[in-house]
Order: C-alpha cells, then sequence, then structure tokens
C-alpha cells in the first residue's frame, strides 16, 4: 500500500487551480489561432485575436483569464492500492482548491442557493471519484463558469428520437445559447447511461483535447457533423457573427435502459481552463 501526505495534495490542487486560471492550454489557443486565420468576418477574426492576446497576457502578468474564474470540478481516478495520509482524499482536494483560489487571487463564486450570500472561499469542491487499479491517484481539474454552465442542460428523450433527436437537441441548444456562454464554445456530449451519469460524461468530455478524434468512427462522424452544423449557425466569436461558434464536439457513449434514451449537452466558454496532475 502506497501512501501519499495530506499536504502533498494540498499543495499540488492548488497549483492546479492557479494554473488553470492563469494558463490557457496549448490545444485551445492552437485552435483560437486557427480559427482566426479560417474566419471570414473581419470582425469575429479581430475578436479571436483578442482572445488570443488575453490568453498571452494572463500567461505574462499571472492575472486571472477572466473574471469569472468558475467552480472547482475534480475528476479522480483513485488507486485502490494508496491511501492519504494525515485526512482524506476528499477533504484534501477541497482544501487545495480553497487554497489555490486564495493564494492565487481568484474570484470566489460559490454562494447559498437562496440567501447569495458568497461563502468566501470557493467551497465546496465539486469532486467526483472513480476507483482503479493501482498505486496512484489522478486528478483532473476544471475551473467551470457560470455563463456557460447555466447554458448546459440534461434531458431523457424518447427511445425511437435516436440520433436525429440527439442531434436537433444539441443544435437548438447552442443555438438557444447565442451569445450567452461566450463563444467560440466547446460542447461535450454525454449520451446513455441515466439522468446523472449523462450530465458526468458530458462534462468529462470537454477534458479530451480539442484536436482529440473519437476512436470509434461512427461516434467521431456524429462529432464532425455536430460541429459543422453548429458553425453553420452564425453565431461566431462572442455571438457577433462569423464562421467560429464553436471549436470542438466530443461526445461520450455508453449503454443506457431499453426504455430510456438519456442525453446531457454541457457547453464550455472559450476560456477552457482544465489541468491534469498524477501523483
Amino acid at each position: 500500500m502506497r501512501t501519499i501526505p495530506r499536504q502533498t495534495i494540498v499543495d499540488t490542487v492548488a497549483s492546479m487551480c492557479m494554473a488553470a486560471g492563469r494558463y490557457l492550454p496549448d490545444d485551445v489557443l492552437e485552435a483560437l489561432a486557427t480559427a482566426e486565420k479560417g474566419e471570414s468576418l473581419e470582425s469575429a477574426r479581430g475578436i479571436l485575436a483578442q482572445l488570443v492576446d488575453n490568453a498571452a497576457l494572463s500567461s505574462k502578468t499571472g492575472l486571472p483569464l477572466c473574471q469569472d474564474c468558475g467552480l472547482g470540478v475534480f475528476f479522480v481516478e483513485a488507486g485502490e492500492d494508496v491511501r492519504v495520509e494525515g485526512g482524506t482524499l476528499r477533504e484534501a482536494i477541497n482544501a487545495g482548491m480553497v487554497k489555490g483560489y486564495k493564494d492565487g487571487f481568484l474570484r470566489k463564486s460559490t454562494c447559498d442557493p437562496f440567501t447569495r450570500q458568497n461563502v468566501g472561499d470557493n467551497s465546496p469542491a465539486i469532486i467526483h471519484f472513480d476507483i482503479v487499479p493501482g498505486d496512484k491517484i489522478k486528478i483532473t481539474m476544471m475551473a467551470k463558469g457560470g455563463g456557460s454552465e447555466n447554458m448546459s442542460r440534461v434531458t431523457m428523450l424518447a427511445p425511437a428520437q435516436g440520433w436525429k433527436g440527439i442531434r436537433e437537441f444539441v443544435i437548438r441548444r447552442v443555438a438557444e445559447s447565442g451569445s450567452n456562454p461566450c463563444p467560440p464554445i466547446l460542447v461535450g456530449v454525454g449520451i446513455g447511461g441515466n439522468f446523472e451519469l449523462a450530465a458526468i460524461n458530458a462534462k468529462r468530455a470537454l477534458m479530451r483535447e480539442v484536436d482529440d478524434v473519437h476512436p470509434d468512427p461512427k461516434v467521431a462522424g456524429m462529432e464532425a457533423d455536430l460541429l459543422q452544423s453548429i458553425n453553420r449557425l452564425g453565431i461566431g466569436p462572442m455571438g457577433l457573427g462569423g464562421d467560429t461558434t464553436c471549436l470542438g464536439v466530443k461526445i461520450s457513449v455508453v449503454p443506457c435502459h431499453l426504455a430510456s434514451l438519456p442525453l446531457a449537452v454541457n457547453i464550455q466558454c472559450h476560456s477552457s481552463r482544465h489541468k491534469e496532475v498524477t501523483l
């Protein structure tokens, strides 16, 4: 049995949160730069150029990429042969998130859902655990802003609606979202499972790199079809028109109950902030 000190996890998670808030992943930055070159509308090219400049300034100054520093969302793969010394894994991750948002001067956004009083430290961290073989802990962190999360949806389609119904729902959801999620967006789609698993898988799908192609050719074709259809909407960067409404669509498919067709759409803004560490 391997042991990892609690403080190691706290410090690692704190660093992840600060880095995610300040440095846009290379794949997202490259996608924005590529979109700028391919845009036919001059104003859209200008907006994309500003987004690239914003990322450079954030990296140089250490200031957050966006004023909405998001909720701390974590996907954790915990090995069966590793334990945390001095505390629990959940507590250590939450403490690390609190430390990262405090030390990194990142905006704290959690509040009481009724009084709207700010909690003050961005807690609690939202953590999804998987138990896996081995003696390592893999932590993937996403800073998820409110604008894009507000536009995300879960629904239960009738099985007979199939791909046609899925396709129509995803495209309609993006069209109805308009400028609210600060496009160009990334779209995670969870198909199958049940109500909650579809939602989790849709968010987890956003962790894939922008240029990642699904290993199943059929699903890869669905992703390409949705991406092309969404960009034909003409919403464009920041909702002001253009060819680039979406940088990528990522689909997760798992089996479901024969009476159900669960579907979730999770939208991510252009500031797709995430980090991954294995301890």
